[in-house]
């Protein structure tokens, strides 16, 4: 019997059709065509940019007033380690967290990205922290 027949492929022919493909691509909204892999980094991407620690921590009135007070003078490696705080309480899902760096205390509110309170570790009066659900030290 001779195979020589033109209804049947090669291997040859289902390995280049199938093997040596392009990634699929898809329509995105904007009109333009994306892999499926760029479009998934864009979604890690934009769900890493709406966290709430791409920026700088911020500071409220009540803590900017503290650290005024208790004539606390942040470096700029401090608000580093302090941002980094931030972002490990987020990350472990903490709300209210307690960050503790050298001899300052912290309460930061992770939502908001916003440090509540500041004061220094051993200062006058109880060292009693209320309404955290977390803390870390850097």
């Amino acid at each position: 019997m001779d195979i020589k027949d033109a209804r049947f492929t090669s291997i040859e022919q289902i390995t280049g059709q199938y093997l040596h493909r392009k990634t699929s691509q898809i329509p995105s909204k904007n009109g333009d065509v994306s892999s499926f892999e760029k479009i998934l980094r864009q979604k890690v991407g934009t769900e890493a940019v709406s966290g709430s620690h791409t920026e700088e921590i911020k500071f409220s009135k009540h803590a900017m007033q503290r650290l005024a007070d208790r004539n606390i003078d942040l470096s700029s490696e401090q608000l580093d380690r302090l941002n980094k705080g931030a972002r490990l309480s987020t990350e472990k899902g903490i709300k209210e967290s307690l960050v503790l760096m050298d001899e300052f205390a912290f309460i930061v509110n992770t939502q908001k990205n916003t440090v509540i309170t500041a004061m220094e570790q051993g200062s006058e009066g109880e060292n009693i922290f209320t309404n955290i659900d977390g803390a870390v030290l850097v």
